[in-house]
């Protein structure tokens, strides 16, 4: 039972981006959802959470208390702006002697457990759990294995450094968190992860703020036309997300006579990654298709709006060529929207019943699954009663109770292992 655990304090890192940052923009996305919501949960249970962070302006406080247990450190490595991702292997000693510095005054076992979460946090993490006495416990959130096996044409592959740092977190770590069986196996297969270490929690959905509602009253909200046929993307804009997937697609429905004229994509999200190379791109290929009246790129919203986007799309489609899970995908079906996904990676356990799963990335494919749900109206009734049912499975109360098994048991094993040393 949760309240036997033996956890007081833990320290959380993300050291590329802030549970606080807004997802869908820049590197922000599922990974600050999930560090962002199972940290309040768990502080909600007793456990005090430290989340350390790389700052990204000087207006940032160096320590910010966020509620419920929760407190989040931005540290100072390397420059606050103009720093991408791929620059920031280079600040991870920054990056760590700032995290040793705050906690130095902290007494042996200040911490119970580290979770870091993605594997640059990784390559901290394990230094501090050495640091610390304590138990490692990681969260890929991607893979550079999985990624190249599935880059597109337009796409740079992940370079081989990052492989290198994914393999020596998984060796470090004590235990190691996958969102799906899939997930799980592609963690000892392509990084000879030690099975007994793997441990499968499915992400959340935060049931309070996705939930059904008035299609025709979110549409008010948002300005968009009744009869409109509206299919909305929802992530950052970047080959891997395949949005260029949706607009190609989009170009052949708009000949179709059973639902040319009605017919609209949305793309919710900014550039990120390779996509800030040209941040232009979805814009100018729907002018070259002769559908930019037809295609709006609007910015990333708060999770209310956000809510009321699901509501308002006739189908949310998800086209990545990886995702590990797929939170938007969970989170549309938990607003009674059916989803079109590419069938890759974690997204068939997060639509499950919910939607569609397209093989491949064919715009001609996509146009033909997404015509058909869109010409189906009990079809998509369907799936929507489906979908809010399979998206009550996936609440976070439910990822956070099997987290602190995971904790629990890797506190348990480390105990165990110093008592023996002894």
């Amino acid at each position: 039972m949760t309240a036997a655990v033996p956890l007081r304090r833990m320290a959380m890192i993300s050291l590329h981006t802030s549970p606080l940052a807004q997802p869908g923009a820049g590197d922000a996305g599922g990974l600050n959802v999930y560090v962002l919501e199972t940290a309040r949960r768990l502080g909600r249970r007793g456990i005090d959470v430290e989340i350390f962070t790389r700052a990204t302006s000087s207006r940032q406080a160096p320590r910010a208390e966020i509620g419920d247990r929760v407190a989040v450190h931005h540290l100072v490595a390397g420059p606050y702006e103009g720093l991408d991702k791929e620059a920031l292997p280079g600040q991870l000693c920054a990056f760590a002697a700032g995290l040793m510095r705050v906690v130095a005054h902290a007494p042996e076992g200040h911490f119970d457990v580290v979770h870091s979460h993605y594997w640059l946090s990784g390559q901290v993490g394990f230094l501090a759990a050495e640091r610390w006495g304590v138990p490692l416990v990681h969260t890929m959130h991607t893979m550079a294995r999985v990624k190249n096996a599935h880059v597109a044409s337009d796409d740079r592959p992940e370079p081989p450094g990052r492989e290198i740092g994914e393999v020596q977190v998984v060796e470090a770590a004590d235990a190691l968190v996958a969102n799906t069986d899939t997930e799980a196996r592609d963690l000892v297969s392509l990084y000879a992860a030690d099975p007994t270490r793997v441990h499968v929690v499915p992400p959340g959905v935060d049931l309070d703020v996705f939930t059904p509602g008035s299609k025709a009253a979110a549409r008010a909200a948002l300005g968009v036309d009744a009869d409109t046929a509206l299919i909305l993307f929802v992530g950052r804009i970047q080959p891997l997300k395949s949005p260029d997937v949706l607009i190609r697609a989009l170009a052949r429905l708009a000949r179709d006579s059973r639902i040319g004229r009605r017919v609209r994509l949305v793309l919710l999200g900014g550039a990120s990654g390779t996509g800030l190379e040209h941040p232009d791109a979805p814009r100018q290929l729907a002018a070259g298709l002769g559908v930019a009246d037809r295609v709006e790129v609007l910015p990333p919203v708060g999770r209310p709006v956000l809510a009321d986007w699901f509501r308002a799309a006739d189908v949310v489609a998800v086209p990545s060529r990886s995702e590990s899970f797929g939170l938007v995908a969970i989170e549309a079906l938990a607003c009674g929207t059916p989803v079109v996904a590419a069938d890759v990676g974690g997204l068939p356990v997060a639509v499950g019943p919910g939607g569609v799963l397209v093989q491949g990335h064919d715009p001609v494919v996509w146009a033909g699954v997404l015509g058909d749900l869109l010409d189906d109206p009990r079809h998509r009734e369907s799936l929507s009663r489906n979908g809010v049912r399979h998206a009550a499975g996936f609440g976070w109360e439910a990822t956070v109770d099997r987290l602190i098994e995971v904790y629990a048991a890797a506190v348990a094993t480390a105990a165990g292992q110093r008592a023996v040393a002894s």
